[in-house]
């Protein structure tokens, strides 16, 4: 049997967005903003600036879970497709609102299901999450400034909260969509992963002690790294609560819960986002991890499927950690398919066989 192999020709339209940017707080509690990933420096005439801006996100996601080969699970995650919706009449945002976070407990469940239960109270009401109808800079810099108080704050109440032991932490990321920006915040290893036109685009940093700028920090926090290990226990040099690894609040600690942001303006351009735990990551790449997805969305356009999708490529590859996934979704397949596209060209390999076959055929006017 020959295999058949499928060539599909596809025109690639120009439309480069300067999309990516990082804001990055240093240990003085300052930020600096850097472009990331794919720097983008063609300027837009008219029509494709028309089109990023008439793009608006459909938004669909599905996520799956599993302990893999550990005793207990550790890992938390909230999935919230339509923010307005769930927070009420008081809350008032661009559309469409969505948020989403992975929590990935260790020492214990108990920070990262704390979490969870107060997702809601701990980012959007005791915080005074900031309002508007239009995502405008001003009001994305506000909602930024709000989810790190968040983050600060979600850290303090595990270190109050009596059920939570104080070696108890968990990594957090968060990913908030407000109209068409794309705001992650990450504090730890768990890892979001923008798919763009089938490309992997990171839209976080994994804190680990092997990270140059994070070793630094750690060490002039009078920190040390032990074989990758922060202070030799830990393998993130992010996480909130692990209250016993911390120095008395208000002090410079070599493990923090300070978040770094990144941004994304999405356009039609933007397939979908992954968020994972590290257990995805430490077994397969960002590119790997879109790959499966969106073959799995051009199968059965089904992001939960896609979801436990990675969650079984990741036990196939042997992870050792728990498991957790979110696969959102920017726009329906049949949106996609509706863009117009050149007509699909196959071509098939013929046997030596069938060629001398056809020669023939041809030599005598089609008669064999």
């Amino acid at each position: 049997m020959v295999a058949e192999a499928e060539f599909i020709h596809q025109s690639v339209r120009v439309l480069d967005v300067n999309f990516n940017k990082c804001v990055r707080s240093d240990s003085g509690g300052g930020s600096c903003v850097v472009d990331v990933a794919i720097p983008h420096d063609t300027k837009l005439n008219g029509t494709l600036e028309s089109t990023v801006l008439d793009f608006v996100p459909c938004i669909r996601s599905g996520s799956y879970a599993d302990i893999g080969p550990r005793r207990f699970m550790e890992d938390e995650h909230i999935r919230i497709d339509d923010l307005s919706l769930h927070l009420g009449s008081p809350f008032r945002g661009p559309t469409p609102s969505a948020f989403y976070g992975v929590f990935d407990g260790h020492g214990g469940p108990e920070a990262a299901a704390y979490m969870k239960k107060n997702a809601t109270r701990l980012f959007f009401e005791d915080v005074d999450f900031p309002q508007a109808s239009e995502a405008e800079d001003i009001f994305v810099q506000e909602v930024q400034s709000s989810l790190r108080k968040a983050f600060l704050l979600a850290d303090h109440a595990l270190a109050d909260d009596c059920v939570v032991s104080s070696s108890s932490g968990t990594t957090a990321l968060t990913a908030l969509i407000l109209g068409r920006t794309l705001l992650v915040a990450n504090a730890g290893d768990c890892r979001a992963v923008l798919c763009r036109k089938g490309e992997a685009v990171e839209m976080s940093q994994d804190h680990r002690p092997i990270f140059a700028p994070e070793r630094k920090r750690v060490e002039d926090c009078g920190g040390y790294i032990d074989d990758g290990y922060l202070n030799g226990i830990l393998s993130v040099t992010r996480a909130l609560g692990d209250w016993d690894m911390k120095l008395p609040r208000g002090s410079a600690s070599p493990l923090i819960a300070e978040p770094e942001f990144r941004q994304a303006v999405l356009t039609e351009d933007d397939e979908f986002l992954i968020i994972g735990c590290d257990g995805i990551w430490d077994v397969m790449s960002s590119q790997h991890a879109v790959s499966v997805v969106r073959r799995g969305l051009r199968r059965h356009d089904n992001p939960e499927q896609c979801a436990r999708d990675l969650v079984m490529e990741a036990l196939r590859l042997n992870t050792f950690d728990n498991l957790t996934v979110i696969v959102i979704c920017f726009s329906s397949l049949e949106h996609r398919e509706s863009s117009p596209h050149p007509p699909r060209l196959r071509c098939c390999s013929i046997s030596t066989e069938a060629l001398c076959n056809l020669q023939s055929f041809l030599d005598n006017d089609g008669r064999m």
